[in-house]
């Protein structure tokens, strides 16, 4: 069984920044890629940015872009989201996401809650 943990979450305050990790552990897999989404109170799960493991390449959401950095190791299968100039409106529980040979994300973690106060 796979499992993914975050951490990092945490009360910041607006223009301030937060690094989230995210491991996975369990049973070994190779993934093909591990993201991060976000879901406010009310709103639909938003996607912010992933990392292929293959060539380290990365792609963001528009409301991210510029903000937030991805990172990763992929030999410790670990994934970091480097979140600058945070504000009210990226108050949300962050969730990382892996996948391996499925073109969805199937596994997911328990979700770290952020919190930007103005």
């Amino acid at each position: 069984q796979v499992q993914l943990e975050e951490s990092g979450g945490g009360l910041v305050q607006a223009g301030g920044s937060l690094r989230l990790s995210c491991a996975a552990s369990g049973r070994t897999v190779s993934y093909l890629d591990m993201g991060w989404y976000r879901q406010a109170p009310g709103k639909e799960r938003e996607f912010l940015a992933r990392i292929w493991w293959s060539t380290l390449g990365t792609y963001y959401g528009d409301s991210v872009k510029g903000r937030f950095t991805i990172s990763g190791d992929n030999a410790k299968n670990t994934v970091y989201l480097q979140m600058n100039s945070l504000n009210p409106e990226d108050t949300a529980v962050y969730y990382c996401a892996a996948r391996s040979v499925s073109p969805i994300y199937t596994y997911w973690g328990q979700g770290t809650q952020v919190t930007v106060a103005s």
